[in-house]
């Protein structure tokens, strides 16, 4: 269609010039413009992503998982991906591994939940509770990074490495990463072990709690 219109754009110019005009005013073709940005605020960025369908992960969830809590949050956790149990409920970290990083959140930062935001890598849930991979997380941070950009934390929590990995662009294993301070964009990012990891691997839950005194830390010295 848009070929044929050109055709006969031209060829009415011709026309034209054959009648002894030097211009026409009729405008050209145009096709409308596509905005890619994001919008520019939680409810319509929130509404957009529920309609997202970029990825496979979209034809299998039930829910999309956007990720909640305080807006103007100081301090933002990241994990890898929603579970069943956040599948369902369309809410992040609502399971055993939710249990945990309230009570985290809670006894050891002192701080309340609701003084926080909580999301994802991605916003779906990946069948059988496999791992993102990297097209559907690639496709997916867009939206993470736009949260970021409008919470404007001090403090980001990468919990996991496959949430650190994504984060950064770094593939330094956990065990040597957790717990040290990466600066980025204004905000610093504290990878740690991520709950559901801590449920198969109580031993380690003694170097998460070293973690998180340093994040504790972090966070009380903000203005």
């Amino acid at each position: 269609m848009k070929n044929l219109y050109n055709a006969l754009q031209l060829k009415q110019l011709y026309t034209l010039r054959l009648l002894g005009y030097d211009y026409s005013d009729i405008s050209p073709y145009k096709e409308d413009e596509i905005s890619l940005q994001l919008p520019q605020n939680m409810q319509e960025l929130k509404k957009q992503t529920k309609n997202c369908h970029l990825c496979e992960l979209s034809k299998h969830r039930k829910n999309v998982v956007f990720g909640e809590g305080n807006i103007n949050a100081k301090i933002l956790f990241v994990g890898e991906a929603p579970g069943s149990s956040e599948d369902v409920s369309g809410k992040p970290f609502v399971g055993r591994s939710g249990e945990i990083l309230d009570k985290i959140i809670t006894n050891v930062l002192n701080i309340s939940k609701e003084d926080t935001y909580i999301t994802n890598i991605v916003k779906c849930h990946p069948p059988k509770n496999r791992e993102p991979n990297s097209i559907e997380a690639h496709t997916c941070l867009p939206y993470l990074y736009k949260q970021i950009e409008l919470i404007k934390p001090k403090i980001v929590v990468a919990l996991g490495g496959i949430a650190y990995h994504y984060l950064t662009g770094d593939e330094t294993k956990m065990s040597k990463i957790r717990g040290i301070a990466i600066e980025k964009n204004g905000y610093t990012i504290i990878p740690t072990y991520h709950p559901s990891y801590l449920l198969r691997n109580p031993s380690h839950k003694y170097e998460a709690w070293e973690d998180f005194k340093k994040i504790k830390q972090l966070y009380d010295a903000l203005p």
